[in-house]
């Protein structure tokens, strides 16, 4: 008598019913995907003031404060991200992530959209999810952003796990990392962590930083505002002229000025007109002052003031704060030596 033999069964929706291809794509769409997520959560949560700032402008504080709007949104930005990293896709972390990505493409198109009528952004100093460590006009978000995550969505929603076993150690990763990020964001502006969350660090040409669109006549560059720092030494502060923090130090700055001892120095700031000439006429400074639009300063900085040295077109120490103006002083003749010397 012939064995009965019996041949496994697959149940239509369950992942076994489904050719492997789609499974793979999408695996693939959900892992790219989250990983744009996790990028642009990442910008965030260095940030955090930014981003809120970037939500008031964008009218999305009428319920809660813009900063606890914030946080909210970068921890949900993390989970969803570290889920699809993970290749979690079930339908309950699919959804949320369609409608977020949605959200994303709204808030890039009606940027592009008042662009394209001439209608000015309040600060233009970065555009789309990526916050002020990207360059991008309106355009440029709403296309790339359009480009890069509808597909992925899309290929996320391919064969999707519908059922089985909840993924429990994946989600208590996710939570974990979620946890993190929301820790590092708190305490993010205490952190030493400008170098990582702007355009400005050691290395970068600053001449070469530019901002606003050529299509507009809107494009400034560093080297139409401070051209002098192609060649020699110079220290530059970027601050806010009405601000305690640099008119209680305009007399050591124009001490530091008139010795002339330590490299040029130069005050950046997106002040009025009216701004910069009260404080010519109340504080008497003596050093160069700059004007500069807030779009080309505000991705170089988190907090004002903040200052940086450059030599010969190239940034080589940043500093938190006003620099080190006796320490920049007391260099100079030994820097001068040495150039003598060689």
């Amino acid at each position: 008598m012939e064995a009965a033999t019996s041949t496994p069964q697959t149940v239509p929706g369950e992942p076994g019913s489904r050719p492997a291809w789609q499974r793979i794509a999408g695996i693939v769409g959900a892992v790219f995907l989250g990983a744009i997520f996790l990028v642009a959560a990442y910008a965030k949560t260095l940030d955090p003031a930014a981003f809120a700032k970037q939500i008031t402008l964008e009218g999305l504080d009428f319920l809660l404060p813009a900063m606890a709007v914030a946080l909210i949104a970068l921890a949900l930005e993390v989970f969803l991200g570290g889920a699809l990293l993970l290749a979690v896709r079930r339908w309950w972390i699919l959804v949320p992530t369609s409608a977020l990505v949605a959200f994303f493409l709204f808030l890039t198109g009606r940027a592009y959209w008042r662009h394209s009528q001439g209608i000015a952004p309040e600060d233009d100093a970065g555009c789309g999810c990526f916050g002020n460590l990207v360059e991008r006009t309106p355009a440029e978000a709403f296309w790339q952003d359009l480009a890069l995550m509808v597909p992925a969505l899309l290929l996320a929603w391919l064969a999707f796990d519908r059922g089985g076993a909840r993924p429990r150690l994946r989600l208590a990763a996710v939570a974990v990392l979620t946890a993190a990020t929301m820790l590092v964001a708190w305490k993010a502006p205490e952190l030493p962590l400008d170098n990582l969350a702007t355009r400005l660090k050691p290395g970068v040409e600053p001449l070469s930083i530019c901002a606003g669109s050529a299509e507009n006549g809107s494009r400034v560059c560093m080297d139409a505002v401070v051209p002098e720092l192609a060649e020699g030494e110079h220290v530059v502060i970027m601050a806010e002229l009405e601000s305690e923090a640099l008119g209680e130090h305009v007399g050591a700055l124009n001490e530091y000025h008139w010795g002339g001892s330590g490299p040029s120095l130069w005050v950046l700031t997106s002040a009025t007109e009216e701004q910069v000439f009260n404080f010519r006429f109340t504080r008497g400074p003596s050093f160069e002052l700059r004007e500069a639009p807030a779009a080309l300063l505000r991705p170089l900085y988190r907090t004002l003031p903040r200052s940086f040295l450059v030599r010969d077109g190239r940034v080589v120490e940043t500093y938190r704060g006003l620099p080190p103006l006796e320490e920049l002083a007391a260099s100079q003749p030994a820097a001068d030596e040495a150039a003598k010397a060689g």
